[in-house]
């Protein structure tokens, strides 16, 4: 029966990972139908969160952290650039995950609703426009709105841009929470049930229960937290050298390739150039011949490439660059023919060089005309000499740009990767780590080893764990099972033996007990009865609460066995005073007393000899002390009040009720009525007052016990003659 009930729920969780993983590609086929529509009927929406906030809603956090990520992915084939909005689809998931843990997606909660829109505006709206600003290039989508803001009287673009994404995204949620809700609230609960995400290995368990499992407190920090602080370290420092690196490779080659770029133009422009016409140019001017062909052809070199800045032909003389060709741009207009540039800054230490002919390596300067790239190449004449250089300019700003927009882009998909994995492997460590360690450490807290069935119970409990992570894990409940279940057959082939023991062992006692009762012929079951009282006695008192502090089970216990070796001192006083018909002499009397210190040393040589005496010293009390009274005058040593032990006071009300009502060869029984009167009477004076009390408490009780003995007890003969609670006549 166990097994089938083992199978239906492992077959039950392989189904539901099949159904949520079936319920992530509906999802993502909402996102792209619903994207499609709004493009189709060309509205300002995107509408492409409904799948993502669904399938949180429905399937969870990683349902829906896979859903957005995969998503963007897709994407990309049509769209590059969607990869660095998967920080936002990401974000929108576990932002919608969060908000239905709650119970928040629901018609019934208006203001959660709201919130809900303001969470997932703020990150499309709000991110979502952060991210074309640092990522140059990419198009902002609600410039129509812009445009009203801006004719609204905002001057400001940027913010009207910003705005009017913010207004488009709070439409665009608002439509998206509205859609999810309704269909959210329309799916009956035990499908919402079905398609929710778990990950168990293990038998699964309520949702109250798995909060209680997830927060067993830890002395330090839980393995769950170490091992996500361990992976947020090794994710940023990772991601930190992976961007770097990534970073400084990509700024290289976008230098290295703007250099080729502009080494291409120069070289086209110095191998187009005629060198020997340099001179005449530089003296007859624009109107000189060749002139105007040579700089339409400068002209197309510049406007071949978009990122080239700066085309031009110079003259390096000691007074600075003499023009020969200077293309006009669109912002700024060419310097003419044969006038004069002063030397930038950056260009001082290659003067010698280029007043000498030399080639130069390209420069990167920040000077008069901007943040350039700059390539020169020399200029032949037909005799080899240098006339002049060709030059080719790159906006440094523009390779700032593309390092922007990579080093942007590589964050943004950075941190959706690490949130994806973040959730992964918060998944994996919680289910198959935490639920299970932590479920069968509640198991082992639950072990009782002073209760057999509740042991069964908790192996039974381990067992039904079921665990099976197929780890280290698994092995490890395995042997803890295995080790509990062996342990109980263990423990309780020990309580057999210890059972066995202690009966050997009551019934050792009472065999020596009886050897000592059966020399005295005048005693008959007293030993039995005297402990049948005093057991009856302790019962009563703990009722009433009566020395609550000594009265424990162990205490109770050990009382309870050890009561028949009160009188073993008896075996040391002779056979002719023992059993004497008559009445003692004071010598004789003498003797017998010192049965209480012979009792108490007899106990104290087996106490030496026993490795856990544990119960003995309770013996010893009651040999040694049981004729002690509560006014002191009793022996061997008078003590008084609580000076005597507590299991002794007990005891003397038991012996001295039984030497009453029992009958001797000397002396006819009291009747019990009289037997209590004496009890009663002596209370105060020689018995402890709340000792009497607990047994007069308890009369029923006790005439059950003493006629239970036969004809050894009567309860009703009444003889005027004295007996003291030695048992003999005096």
């Amino acid at each position: 029966m166990i097994n089938d009930i083992i199978t239906d729920y492992k077959r039950e969780t392989r189904r539901n990972r099949k159904i949520v993983a079936a319920e992530c590609v509906v999802c993502i086929g909402i996102n792209f139908l619903f994207f499609s529509i709004v493009q189709l009927l060309g509205l300002p929406l995107y509408l492409d969160n409904i799948g993502i906030l669904l399938a949180s809603a429905l399937g969870g956090y990683l349902p829906g952290i896979f859903v957005g990520f995969l998503t963007n992915i897709i994407n990309c084939f049509s769209d590059p650039s969607s990869i660095y909005y998967g920080i936002l689809s990401v974000l929108n998931a576990v932002i919608g995950a969060y908000f239905a843990k709650k119970g928040w997606i629901s018609f019934k909660k208006p203001l959660q609703l709201l919130l809900l829109i303001l969470a997932l505006s703020a990150v499309g709206g709000g991110l979502g426009t952060l991210l074309p600003w640092f990522l140059d290039g990419i198009y902002f989508d609600s410039e129509s709105i812009a445009m009203s803001l801006v004719d609204a009287g905002i001057t400001d673009t940027t913010l009207a841009q910003f705005l009017g994404n913010i207004i488009m995204d709070l439409l665009d949620k608002t439509i998206t929470v509205i859609i999810v809700t309704t269909v959210y609230t329309l799916i009956p609960q035990r499908l919402k049930d079905i398609l929710q995400f778990s990950g168990w290995v293990q038998k699964p368990v309520s949702e109250s229960d798995k909060e209680s499992l997830r927060h067993i407190g830890c002395r330090k920090v839980s393995v769950q937290t170490k091992i996500m602080l361990i992976l947020i370290a090794a994710m940023i420092l990772m991601g930190t050298v992976a961007t770097s690196i990534s970073f400084i490779l990509f700024s290289n080659a976008a230098v290295d390739q703007h250099i080729k770029l502009v080494e291409g133009v120069a070289n086209v422009a110095s191998s187009t150039i005629d060198g020997d016409s340099i001179d005449r140019w530089l003296v007859e001017g624009e109107n000189s011949a060749g002139y105007k062909e040579t700089e339409r052809i400068l002209k197309n070199l510049k406007n071949s490439d978009d990122e080239i800045s700066y085309v031009y032909v110079y003259q390096i003389r000691e007074d600075g660059c003499h023009v020969v060709f200077d293309v006009d741009t669109e912002e700024v207009e060419g310097s003419p023919v044969g006038s004069v540039i002063d030397f930038d800054e950056s260009f001082e230490p290659l003067i010698p060089t280029l007043l000498a002919g030399g080639e130069i390596d390209p420069i990167i300067s920040d000077d008069t005309f901007g943040y350039l790239l700059t390539v020169y190449k020399p200029i032949y004449d037909s005799s080899g000499v240098v006339k002049a250089y060709a030059a080719a300019d790159v906006s440094m700003m523009n390779i700032d740009t593309y390092r922007r927009n990579f080093f942007t882009g590589m964050s943004s998909l950075f941190f959706a990767f690490f949130i994806v994995i973040f959730a992964v492997v918060l998944w994996v460590v919680e289910y198959h780590i935490v639920l299970p360690v932590n479920s069968m450490a509640k198991s082992a807290d639950s072990f009782a080893f002073n209760n057999d069935t509740t042991l069964d119970e908790c192996v039974d409990n381990m067992r039904s764990l079921d665990i099976y992570t197929g780890d280290e894990i698994e092995n490890l409940y395995k042997a803890i099972v295995k080790m509990a279940g062996d342990s109980v057959e263990n423990l309780e082939d020990i309580r057999r033996k210890n059972e066995t023991i202690r009966q050997m062992q009551t019934a050792l006692i009472l065999v020596l007990a009886d050897m000592v009762e059966s020399r005295d012929k005048n005693t008959g079951d007293h030993v039995r009865k005297t402990a049948a009282y005093a057991k009856l006695i302790m019962k009563k008192m703990k009722e009433k609460g009566y020395y609550a502090d000594q009265l424990t089970e162990k205490f109770i216990e050990n009382v309870g066995t050890s009561a028949p070796l009160h009188d073993v001192g008896k075996i040391k006083v002779s056979d002719t005073i023992l059993n004497k018909p008559g009445r003692l002499t004071d010598e004789e009397f003498l003797i017998m007393q010192s049965h209480a210190a012979i009792g108490g040393d007899i106990i104290d040589q087996v106490i030496a000899l026993v490795p856990e005496p544990d119960f003995l010293y309770e013996a010893k009390n009651l040999a040694t002390y049981h004729h002690e009274k509560w006014n002191g005058k009793g022996y061997p040593k008078g003590l008084s009040g609580e000076e005597i032990p507590l299991s002794a006071r007990i005891m003397a009300v038991a012996d001295v009720f039984d030497a009453l009502v029992s009958r001797r060869s000397y002396k006819e029984p009291f009747s019990f009525e009289q037997a209590c009167d004496i009890i009663r009477e002596s209370a105060g004076s020689h018995f402890d007052p709340l000792v009497a009390d607990a047994f007069l408490s308890s009369e029923e009780e006790a005439r059950a016990i003493a006629e239970s003995f036969g004809d050894n007890t009567a309860t009703g003969y009444v003889k005027d003659t004295h007996v003291d609670d030695s048992g003999k006549q005096r």
